[in-house]
C-alpha cells in the first residue's frame, strides 16, 4: 500500500504500529478507508510487509469465528495488534449458503469467477423474487499483549441476479443487486460502497472504539 492507501499518514515513529489480517488487495483498500480517522495515530502495515509467511487459516463455522482466528494469527506472528475481518454472502433459498464458505465455494485456490458461477448455477431454478440474500461481514481487533479482543458486525441486505452486472467491485460484487439502488455492488464507485455495504457497518462500528484502545 501507499502511505495515502495506509491511512495513518501522519503518523509518527512512537505510534502504534498495527498489521492488517488480510492478503485480498481490494479488502485492504476498503479497509483502510473505512477505518480513516480512528487510525490516524497508528501505523498500518500488511501481513505480507512483516511476516510473508504467515498463515491465516479460516477454519471456524462463524464469521466472528474466522475473523477472531485471522487476527489472532497475524498478532502472534508479527507481535503486534492486528486487524482482520470475515465476510461473505448469505442466500436464503440455499439455506444460508455460501457463508463462511463464500471465499472457497468452488474449492481452492479461492476464484471469483469460479464462485460466482457456482452460485448462479445453485440458483438457476430459484426465480425472482425468491434469491434474497445478504452479504455480512464481522471485523475484529485483537491485541494480545493488553488482552483486547474487540468484534463488530455489520449486514447488507439485497439479492442474487441471474447475470453479473459491473466491474468495480470483487467477489461476489457484479451478482449482488442493492434493490433500493437497483445497482449491483460491482456498478459503485467505492466511495458509494462504502456508505452502504456491510464491510462499511462494520468497520465504522470499530473505528468508533479504536482511538481509545489506540493511545
Amino acid at each position: 500500500m501507499s502511505e495515502r492507501e495506509r491511512g495513518g499518514g501522519g503518523a509518527r515513529a512512537e505510534d502504534p504500529v498495527v498489521v492488517l489480517a488480510t492478503r485480498n488487495r481490494g479488502k485492504l483498500v476498503e479497509i483502510v478507508r473505512l477505518l480513516g480517522e480512528s487510525v490516524a495515530r497508528a501505523r498500518l502495515v500488511t501481513i505480507d510487509e512483516i511476516a510473508p509467511a504467515a498463515r491465516l487459516d479460516e477454519d471456524g463455522d462463524t464469521f466472528e469465528a474466522n475473523a477472531l482466528a485471522k487476527a489472532r494469527q497475524a498478532a502472534v506472528a508479527t507481535g503486534l495488534p492486528a486487524i482482520a475481518d470475515d465476510s461473505g454472502l448469505e442466500v436464503d433459498a440455499l439455506g444460508g449458503a455460501p457463508g463462511v464458505y463464500s471465499a472457497r465455494y468452488a474449492g481452492e485456490p479461492s476464484d471469483d469467477a469460479r464462485n460466482n458461477q457456482k452460485l448462479l448455477d445453485a440458483l438457476r431454478a430459484v426465480p425472482a423474487g425468491q434469491r434474497s440474500a445478504r452479504f455480512r461481514c464481522v471485523a475484529a481487533y485483537v491485541d494480545p499483549a493488553r488482552g483486547i479482543e474487540l468484534v463488530r458486525n455489520g449486514v447488507c441486505e439485497g439479492e442474487v441476479l441471474t447475470d453479473p452486472r459491473g466491474t468495480l467491485g470483487f467477489g461476489y460484487d457484479p451478482l449482488f443487486l442493492v434493490p433500493r439502488l437497483g445497482k449491483t455492488m460491482a456498478e459503485l464507485p467505492i466511495d458509494e460502497k462504502n456508505q452502504l455495504s456491510h464491510r462499511a457497518a462494520a468497520f465504522r462500528a470499530l473505528a468508533l472504539v479504536l482511538p481509545d484502545v489506540l493511545r
